[in-house]
């Protein structure tokens, strides 16, 4: 089968073509035919290296994605050859083939397309749990949102609205901000701005209920952006490392310093089935909007690495093999 593997770590020249051994799945797995694959930044960071990466070359990227199941192992009887499903954990899918094991395999509607299954699982799996387990949305929370035109910026953002929770946008250029107030931010501020003082404005000096941090070195600003007994959701490091926390300043303000992780809450079939039809009801009703994703083809791989290492992309790249 064709795949795209990297040999060497290193930029996305690296990336290239290559006829490599179909793989042979056990009898809890099945063989999915990938027909969309998600590309993210963990991609680009195992292929610098600075992600451990298991085996030994050549080696292949993609962890999330779409297709079509061409064999299912003897112990599965739930899912059949034919069956259009999705995945948002399992590694090696930058192929034509990809085994699975049957319990991350997550069955698509007809309504939700490829595409859209590999532009939206991973991150709106993330923004479903940042939204219901980290910090659970109730109506009339305000809540700040940074990087807010990014990929689970968005969604995390329509989350809140569909929850009844209102959004503070925090974005980088006013293009950015148009975004976010056009998918139901009422609010958007800049970074180059005095956010912090633009939040406690924008709340009458109380300060949002809520700031999902994404950034990582502006989680002490976060803090003082949050009201007295609010919380910070840690789930990101975009900006570089953040300083330590002294519980002190916690216990002085009561205020929650709390984080996430997706793997902490995907813990099963049935909990990957819940979340995942939640995710599908609001898309397939309207309430969750998803932007036209960049399609790039699987041969052209490197071109999407380049585009998505320079930041100028607002939505998805979807790989097609």
């Amino acid at each position: 089968m064709k795949a795209l593997v990297f040999n060497q770590f290193g930029g996305p020249e690296v990336l290239k073509m290559a006829d490599v051994e179909a793989p042979v799945i056990g009898p809890d797995e099945v063989l999915i035919r990938m027909k969309a694959v998600g590309l993210n930044f963990a991609d680009v960071y195992r292929r610098k290296g600075n992600y451990h990466l298991e085996g030994s070359p050549p080696f292949i990227l993609g962890y999330e994605g779409a297709g079509i199941v061409e064999e299912a192992g003897s112990n599965i009887t739930h899912i059949r050859k034919g069956d259009r499903v999705g995945f948002a954990d399992v590694p090696y899918s930058n192929a034509e083939l990809t085994a699975a094991p049957s319990d991350k395999v997550i069955p698509l509607p007809e309504d939700i397309s490829f595409e859209t299954a590999a532009s939206v699982l991973l991150q709106g799996l993330t923004a479903h749990y940042l939204t219901s387990d980290s910090y659970a949305i109730q109506e009339g929370d305000v809540c700040v949102v940074h990087a807010a035109a990014g990929g689970v910026g968005q969604l995390l953002t329509q989350m809140i609205r569909i929850l009844g929770g209102k959004a503070i946008a925090l974005v980088s250029t006013p293009e950015k901000a148009a975004v976010a107030k056009r998918i139901g931010a009422r609010d958007a501020f800049l970074y180059s701005d005095h956010w912090v003082q633009e939040i406690l404005d924008a709340t009458n000096g109380r300060g949002a209920d809520v700031v999902y941090e994404s950034v990582g070195s502006t989680i002490m600003d976060s803090f003082k952006a949050v009201r007295t007994g609010g919380t910070v959701v840690f789930y990101g490091m975009a900006g570089g490392d953040p300083v330590h926390i002294d519980p002190r300043m916690l216990m002085d303000t009561s205020k929650t310093l709390t984080g996430g992780d997706l793997w902490n809450v995907l813990t099963s079939r049935d909990e990957r089935l819940k979340r995942s039809n939640k995710l599908f009801q609001w898309i397939t009703s309207g309430s969750l909007a998803l932007e036209d994703p960049s399609i790039f083809p699987l041969n052209k791989g490197a071109d999407a690495h380049r585009l998505l290492e320079s930041r100028k992309s607002t939505g998805k790249i979807v790989l097609i093999p």
